[in-house]
């Protein structure tokens, strides 16, 4: 089931030419169509479905800094400057709250990878404080576990993913973007060997430029022309609670589950390093370059083969651009939740806190993490194809950086100086035989 997103009105007439069309309405689409806007450029900002109607509006609600990979961690900071000013600045709600978040654990081997992330992370002036165990103890209260210990990064924050989103898609159109729900597009011409068009269902957008930030999709749309891009999908679980007792104002991290404080005085529930992959053919196609991941993440994926085989991003489809594509035939990814892994976070809340006993799942839904074999999103030009740029693969952490993964983005396709070093994001290190390595911390 689908959680619920704030709807947002599509403009009725689909521009004959755009400066630049974003392919996609998550929040990497929305906010680099937002930046784009900002610097005075036209854009076209589709999506098959609806604004947030996929991973955007699925994740947990984390912005954060904390754990980040290393070579990420410099966007994620830039994200937080600017999740800082952004409802401000669009004069909406975002729910973004600074309230920190919290990470606890009975785990040694959770304390020592912490310990040295924290003292790596510090090269970064990214100043997060390790909790003894009677510390963390102490920014627990009400809860029964002898924690061993924990880390505390206080500026971190979150914010409502069903709210955030269509927010900065609104804000784009408030400076002069344009917005198209239920137009898929199928394709891209060319002339001259470089992109000079955009084709929809609904009709042909000219233009030099072109954001594909498909999420899940983005592979299919780029294997269509011919462009490699390893991606894995692992289906995941959440869940948002009825109003519950005020146990943490943040995010807080507990061995096996995840919660996150909602404006409606609930929790969004996350289970942590599980979900489910489906055998596919994309999945074959790249089974090497995310052998290394694999074998770091296995413990918590369970495998099947189910209908990914044969439809969705994952599939072999082949699609001639003036007949319905396979993104018109699944407007929105809604898998189902695994009810195991709802169970399993009430029982590890119940057991961790007495006041949530007895807790009830008001909502639970699944999603599609859309992944890269070394774990961080690919924003950059591809230069194969040129004026097609990418910004997908975000892996699960996406919410959190969506803000500064736009401007990165939009500063990319405008040629301007880019908020950060756009090299670790480079398009080229999935194909030019770089040593990706295994992911870093998630």
């Amino acid at each position: 089931m689908s959680p619920p997103v704030q709807p947002v009105l599509s403009d009725e007439r689909l521009p004959g030419s755009a400066d630049v069309v974003v392919i996609g309405a998550g929040i990497a689409g929305s906010a680099a169509a937002y930046a784009l806007a900002k610097k005075g450029l036209s854009v076209a900002l589709l999506d098959k479905g609806r604004v947030g109607g996929e991973q955007s509006s699925r994740n947990w609600g984390w912005c954060r800094q904390q754990h980040r990979d290393l070579r990420e961690l410099p966007l994620a900071m830039k994200s937080l400057e600017i999740w800082g000013d952004l409802g401000r600045e669009l004069g909406v709600e975002t729910g973004f709250r600074r309230t920190g978040l919290l990470y606890v654990t009975t785990r040694p081997a959770d304390l020592a990878q912490w310990e040295e992330w924290t003292l790596r992370a510090r090269d970064y002036q990214m100043h997060s404080r390790i909790l003894s165990g009677a510390e963390a103890k102490a920014m627990t209260p009400g809860s029964i576990v002898d924690w061993i210990g924990g880390v505390h990064s206080p500026t971190d924050g979150r914010a409502e993913p069903a709210l955030a989103g269509p927010a900065i898609a609104e804000g784009a159109r408030r400076l002069g973007a344009t917005i198209h729900q239920d137009c898929a597009a199928r394709g891209l011409e060319m002339e001259a060997g470089k992109v000079s068009g955009v084709v929809t269902e609904r009709g042909t957008i000219r233009t030099r430029a072109v954001l594909c930030a498909g999420g899940a999709w983005s592979s299919l749309f780029c294997r269509w022309h011919g462009i490699r891009l390893a991606q894995a999908s692992v289906r995941s679980t959440s869940f948002a609670t009825v109003a519950a007792p005020a146990v943490t104002d943040g995010g807080l991290s507990m061995p096996d589950v995840t919660i996150r404080r909602r404006l409606d005085g609930g929790y969004t529930v996350g289970l942590g390093g599980r979900g489910l992959v489906e055998l596919s053919p994309q999945g074959l196609l790249y089974a090497r370059q995310f052998w290394p991941t694999f074998k770091k993440r296995r413990a918590g994926l369970k495998f099947s083969i189910g209908r990914s085989f044969f439809e969705g991003p994952e599939a072999l489809s082949r699609w001639a651009l003036d007949r319905v594509s396979p993104f018109e035939r699944q407007r929105t990814l809604d898998p189902a939740p695994d009810p195991a892994l709802v169970k399993l976070g009430l029982t590890r809340l119940a057991e961790y806190y007495p006041a949530l006993v007895g807790l009830k799942p008001a909502q639970a839904w699944g999603g599609l993490i859309d992944s890269t074999p070394d774990g961080i999103p690919v924003i950059s030009a591809v230069d194969s194809l040129p004026g097609l740029h990418l910004s997908t693969g975000y892996s699960g952490h996406g919410f959190g950086i969506g803000p500064a993964a736009g401007q990165l983005a939009a500063d990319l396709i405008a040629g301007d100086p880019p908020i950060v070093d756009p090299y670790p994001f480079r398009y080229s290190r999935l194909v030019d035989g770089t040593d990706l390595g295994a992911p870093g911390m998630m």
